[in-house]
């Protein structure tokens, strides 16, 4: 990709996922996730009804007459995007792959974050830690997250969940909220995943495609694992191999619901036929409401 396909490309993300963020997600993200705690703000005159722990006796004496300490939330916060990279990511039977919906969202969601003030970073990753970008604020770091997503060539096929989780409990020390964003085509990542999330705000944001659900009835095909390099041949004309593939994509689902469910990890699920919108603000919604 040339220099300016690839600003392009960012120019074009950057429209459509500011705009998505500046008219229908910051306002939800910020009502979704909770900032450290509360900070002292000012003081002001007593009025009736307030609360009388909350009287600055300092300043009551110096001026006789009582004042109270007024605290606002505090807003900045650290979000970290972990986005899995690896091969299984260029799948996609749709309009758009797996990794180019990941590329939407990790834009919206950054574009949001940021205008509640708080800092971004990322975690690329597959089978190794590809990338880290620390976390700051500001459009420009926002735009080099996107350029990163669309040029960055990994080194690695496969996808460690585990590794990455590790890998971010290990650099990020602070409590952050962390959106991990995969088609989580891995397994034996739930301890650590337990284990970030007690100390950390943790979601996950499962992307998968329609075809991975279900094979059509179109005979004979060569199939190709993209992380392994493996290939083999399918018959799909036979209904017991079609329902098979159907049934183990459903069992696997339900166990990641479970997985997520045990370690207290908040999910959503993303479909590469259908608009993320939906799914985006109902899990905000969601969240506003346990608040």
């Amino acid at each position: 990709m040339s220099t300016s396909e690839l600003l392009k490309k960012v120019r074009k993300i950057e429209i459509k996922t500011k705009g998505l963020s500046n008219h229908i997600f910051a306002g939800e993200y910020h009502t979704a996730f909770k900032g450290k705690g509360m900070a002292f703000s000012e003081v002001r005159e007593y009025q009736a009804g307030d609360d009388v722990r909350t009287i600055d006796w300092n300043v009551t004496a110096r001026y006789n007459n009582p004042f109270v300490k007024i605290f606002e939330e505090e807003r900045e916060m650290t979000v970290m995007l972990l986005i899995d990279i690896s091969k299984s990511g260029k799948f996609g039977t749709e309009q758009k792959t797996k990794k180019e919906i990941a590329t939407e969202l990790s834009a919206v969601l950054a574009f949001s974050a940021i205008q509640n003030n708080d800092k971004v970073g990322v975690i690329f990753f597959t089978d190794i830690i590809e990338k880290f970008i620390p976390p700051k604020k500001g459009k420009s770091h926002i735009l080099r997250i996107i350029r990163e997503l669309l040029a960055f060539e990994p080194e690695k096929n496969g996808t460690n969940i585990a590794a990455a989780l590790e890998y971010f409990s290990s650099v990020i020390k602070k409590r952050s909220v962390c959106f991990i964003l995969s088609d989580f085509l891995d397994d034996d990542f739930t301890k650590p995943l337990q284990i970030a999330n007690k100390k950390h705000d943790i979601v996950a944001i499962r992307i998968h495609d329609k075809r991975e659900e279900a094979l059509p009835n179109v005979g004979m095909i060569k199939m190709l694992d993209a992380e392994s390099g493996k290939t083999s041949w399918i018959d799909t004309s036979s209904k017991k191999i079609r329902n098979r593939f159907s049934g183990n994509y459903k069992k696997r689902a339900e166990k990641l619901k479970q997985d997520f469910l045990l370690c207290g990890v908040d999910h959503i699920n993303i479909n590469t036929a259908e608009s993320y919108i939906k799914p985006l603000i109902n899990f905000f919604k969601q969240r506003e409401h346990r608040r």
